[in-house]
């Protein structure tokens, strides 16, 4: 089992590296709970708040926008200061960002405050968490650390769909958005108290300034994967965001007694969701052995030629259009972590928290303008109770994902005297 090697001397006993892995891939799963609660009670408050799919698009999409607007500097601070630090505000912002959504939420604007505040707080755990965990990692265990740490989001959101319904249907809405608010409440001890801080070496003393990125947007190789990540996001995200909407529409196609399954729209999405995990691990795997490029370009395209169908296979049996997503779903996650693990193997030595803050800034404007053009795509092309309209908006996440591999395919090949992959 190999050790972390990065403890400072005599501070603390070292942490094995298996056991770092799974203490941050549980804090990162409990920090994003909070983050499917939306889009899982979306067609209730849609009709309650009577918004339009471009008003729940904002919705949506401005977590990630605001997602953008700090993580530059968030994630740049931990090439120079301890990341634990700031996954510590980024901790404390979700559970008031999750508490002011639940208290304070009215309509259109006073959720897209609270969910804009809610991405901030994404912006201070997620990337950090991972520069604290890939810190403390051997090198011939950090591709897989990457793997299952981006993989544990897949399950936070997973689990955060299931918890929504069932909260909101014990109790209602606004205490399901504070209960799983909580998460990172929890997640906040277990990375401060058992986390190793990060050694001086880890710390980069830069010749460049804090939001200089220019050096890592002339790195192509680094750059490839950074386009293609927001291609995927776009993707991710506009599928996760209308999943439960999607779904409820479908059952609502189906003919008497033809529901199927038994199951609600917000434990389906759980189900569908939780493929992520094993996707995302397997995909990185297969990176390892395949080549990384290869890969990335393999399952970005499939995902790309199941979004173009699914969306107008609505009005297929109820089992098998859930068997549909499934498969999407696993297609969609499937190129998460090896997409992150090119871009970190990829950063020039001092420029890993650099590169993570350009990949997470690009990577999340497409996280941004997925949902919102899913959206408007559903309200131009007929709304959400028009079959064409449904297909229309997952074509949309389709010909965006379909960039992917022509940025990786430009800028993704490794300097000629390097290996390919």
């Amino acid at each position: 089992m190999e050790r972390s090697d990065a403890s400072p001397r005599g501070s603390r006993t070292p942490v094995s590296g298996v056991r770092l892995i799974v203490l941050m891939c549980t804090a990162e799963g409990l920090a994003v709970l909070g983050f499917s609660t939306f889009p899982a009670l979306q067609p209730a408050l849609l009709a309650e708040w009577v918004l339009s799919n471009t008003e729940a698009g904002w919705i949506n999409g401005i977590y990630f926008a605001a997602y953008m607007a700090a993580v530059p500097v968030l994630v740049s601070l931990t090439d120079r200061v301890d990341p634990r630090r700031v996954y510590a505000l980024g901790a404390v912002v979700s559970v008031l960002s999750a508490l002011g959504f639940a208290l304070l939420a009215e309509g259109f604007w006073s959720a897209l405050v609270m969910r804009g505040l809610s991405g901030m707080g994404l912006a201070g755990t997620y990337m950090p968490g991972l520069k604290a965990l890939t810190d403390h990692i051997d090198e011939r265990l950090r591709s897989r650390a990457v793997a299952f740490y981006t993989a544990s989001l897949s399950i936070g959101f997973a689990l955060s769909f299931l918890f929504a319904g069932e909260i909101a249907a014990w109790l209602d809405w606004r205490w399901a958005f504070a209960i799983l608010g909580l998460g990172s409440a929890v997640a906040l001890p277990l990375v401060l108290i058992l986390v190793p801080p990060s050694e001086p070496h880890h710390i980069v003393k830069s010749d460049t300034a804090l939001l200089d990125f220019r050096p890592v947007l002339r790195n192509r190789r680094a750059l490839g994967y950074v386009l293609a990540y927001s291609a995927h996001n776009w993707e991710l995200f506009a599928f996760r965001s209308w999943i439960v909407t999607f779904l409820v529409f479908s059952q609502g196609l189906q003919g008497e007694g033809a529901l199927g399954l038994g199951w609600s729209a917000t434990a389906l999405a759980a189900l569908i969701g939780v493929l992520g995990l094993p996707a995302s691990v397997l995909g990185n795997e297969a990176a390892q052995r395949f080549g990384r490029r290869r890969t990335v370009i393999l399952v970005m395209s499939a995902s790309a030629a199941i979004s173009l169908a699914v969306g107008f296979l609505a009005a297929l049996p109820f089992v098998l259009l859930v068997a549909v997503t499934m498969v999407y779903s696993f297609t969609v996650s499937g190129d998460s972590s090896a997409i992150t693990a090119g871009a970190i193997e990829a950063a020039a030595p001092g420029q890993r928290g650099a590169t993570m803050a350009v990949h997470s800034f690009i990577g999340f404007a497409g996280a941004f303008v997925g949902p919102l053009v899913f959206g408007v795509v559903l309200d131009l092309a007929g709304g959400r109770e028009s079959l064409l309209a449904w297909g229309l908006a997952f074509a949309s996440a389709g010909l965006a994902v379909a960039m992917g591999p022509v940025a990786m395919a430009v800028l993704g090949r490794r300097p000629a005297r390097s290996a390919a992959g």
